[in-house]
């Protein structure tokens, strides 16, 4: 592991503070609840496997070598010139061929990549986050809908007043499913695609906020505003 290769060499090396960027995707999927660190469960994933079996690494660590250790979670990460999946949307809003969604009353956590840096600083510095495991995320979670609004405003498009169907998303997704089996593509639209557009992925940075005061101070309206400068 190649998290583990660099925990030895930087505990060997002296190195006095660690801090581990993980994934929200570490833990089990949440459904339709706010989740924080405590949930049970294993992630689902072989990434959010693999993200978890890290952050075991990094606490054990920073016991044998005397470090300063945290992980951060971090929720879906976006900002000028990323290549995530907020900055695909905002590409297709602004071409036109990205569709209205439906107001499914979902919520997805989200955060912008300032709120991220502020956090490694605060965490690398405050005695009371060594060995803590912290969920990154602005304190409200959105609807896809929202998000869809917000960026189409950023981009300069007036309101979209017609939404697709989320049924048409999914039966849209089963059959990106079958098309890219039988061509061996990943296509634009798939099962998977449809569920991060329609489900919910909600996590609480309640732990973070209480324990060191921090809290995300960039909002999605300002937060895409500065994303699609870069878009």
């Amino acid at each position: 592991m190649r998290t583990r290769n660099l925990l030895k060499a930087a505990g060997e090396a002296g190195v006095r503070r660690f801090v581990f960027l993980s994934s929200v995707k570490a833990m089990a999927e949440p459904g339709d609840v706010c989740v924080d660190e405590d949930w049970l469960g294993e992630p689902a994933t072989p990434y959010g496997r693999a993200k978890r079996a890290a952050e075991e690494a990094v606490l054990e660590s920073g016991a044998k070598y005397g470090m300063h250790v945290v992980n951060l979670r971090l929720a879906m990460v976006y900002g000028r010139g990323g290549r995530g999946n907020l900055e695909r949307m905002a590409r297709g809003i602004r071409a036109g061929w990205f569709p209205p969604l439906p107001e499914t009353g979902n919520r997805r956590s989200l955060v912008h990549v300032d709120d991220v840096v502020a956090a490694m600083r605060l965490v690398a510095q405050a005695p009371a986050a060594n060995g803590r495991t912290y969920i990154v995320a602005e304190p409200r979670a959105y609807s896809g809908r929202e998000i869809y609004d917000a960026i189409r405003e950023a981009v300069g498009r007036a309101p979209s007043h017609w939404r697709v169907p989320d049924s048409l998303l999914r039966l849209g997704g089963i059959l990106g499913d079958g098309l890219g089996k039988l061509s061996g593509l990943t296509l634009p639209l798939n099962s998977e695609v449809a569920e991060r557009l329609l489900g919910s992925a909600c996590y609480s940075p309640a732990r973070i906020e209480r324990e060191l005061g921090w809290q995300a101070c960039i909002r999605l309206e300002e937060g895409v505003r500065e994303m699609v400068g870069g878009v």
